[in-house]
């Protein structure tokens, strides 16, 4: 079936069932006081962060698991019946979602939706490459942007539920202040980094904010969208600047195919200079659920340390609160 074909039936489906579920009546979108809140997140980091600041009082499903790239998921039958059921969607925007954002327009209609990366100052964000007027969504790599993330989170709860405002704003202090914590902890790993050697090369361009965060020069094989194709002339340059500049260690990424990371390494091989993989980050979705690194401060903890330790600076194997699987 072509591509287009099947989107159009796609499209015909969500608006079907859009239209069933609502028709159904308005008490599904009502919140009875005897319950929690029923919640359903776009992806893992801002399902984990809702989930820190709702604690017991609402019940968060992710649509996006472990290895899920955000940038190209399309909505499920499930999803939709999931969405339409909850009491409300949250999701990150900035066309992160981007095959999600017409049926979250449709959606809004209807229920109460949130997109809680769009509540940043427009002077937090960078400009997007490829999109004009757009900003590079990626923000979750600079902790200290990502706690304007969990305020949105916080609003947004105590908007839903204006009972447990108290318990929203308790929550989300402890967890802003876990997340500066992780923030200072990546300011001393990555100082320790010499300064020769703050070069990220990553499977995509996922860790701007890092390196603005970091003082780190980024190259990412694809642009901001792994929709975006590495051509083989980026490919040469990118071996070129690794043969060069002596670069010895990139990195690949749970959620984008390995085969461009492949093709560099084999450049540089085929040029006499030797690149390994630094080791595995998390650029657009988290850790297995119930592992540290399934929670936003276990992942961020796991690329910081990673990236210090195969970089030549200084980090403890086990990350700042002795809670990773040890990083080699």
């Amino acid at each position: 079936m072509p591509d287009a074909t099947r989107r159009g039936l796609m499209a015909m489906v969500a608006a079907a069932l859009l239209g069933f579920m609502v028709a159904a009546g308005p008490a599904a979108a009502q919140t009875p006081p005897a319950r929690k809140l029923v919640i359903v997140a776009t992806t893992g980091m801002i399902a984990d962060a809702v989930r820190q600041v709702a604690g017991d009082r609402a019940e968060i499903k992710a649509l996006m698991g472990p290895g899920v790239d955000p940038h190209t998921y399309r909505q499920t039958r499930s999803d939709i019946v999931a969405m339409t059921q909850a009491d409300a969607v949250m999701w990150h925007g900035l066309y992160l979602e981007a095959q999600l954002e017409a049926f979250f327009v449709d959606l809004a209609k209807h229920k109460r939706v949130f997109a809680l990366g769009e509540t940043l100052p427009k002077a937090e964000l960078l400009a997007h490459e490829d999109y004009e007027g757009r900003y590079d969504p990626h923000v979750w790599m600079a902790p200290r942007i990502w706690k304007g993330v969990v305020l949105a989170a916080r609003d947004a709860l105590i908007a839903l539920d204006p009972a447990g405002e108290a318990t929203f704003r308790r929550n989300a202090d402890v967890h802003l202040g876990e997340i500066d914590a992780l923030a200072a902890y990546g300011e001393k790993a990555m100082a320790s980094v010499p300064a020769e050697a703050r070069v990220l090369v990553t499977a995509h361009d996922a860790f701007r904010y890092f390196g603005r965060a970091y003082g780190f020069e980024v190259l990412g094989i694809q642009g901001i969208s792994t929709e975006s194709e590495a051509g083989l002339k980026h490919i040469e340059d990118l071996v070129g600047t690794l043969v060069e500049r002596r670069i010895g260690a990139i990195f690949v990424e749970t959620s984008v195919p390995d085969r461009n990371v492949r093709a560099l390494i084999e450049g540089a091989a085929a040029r006499g200079h030797k690149v390994v993989i630094g080791g595995e980050l998390y650029s657009d979705a988290m850790g297995r659920p119930g592992t540290y690194e399934g929670t936003y401060v276990g992942m961020i903890d796991h690329n910081l340390t990673t990236i210090a330790r195969a970089l030549g600076g200084d980090a403890p194997a086990r990350g700042f609160q002795g809670k990773l699987d040890p990083v080699d």
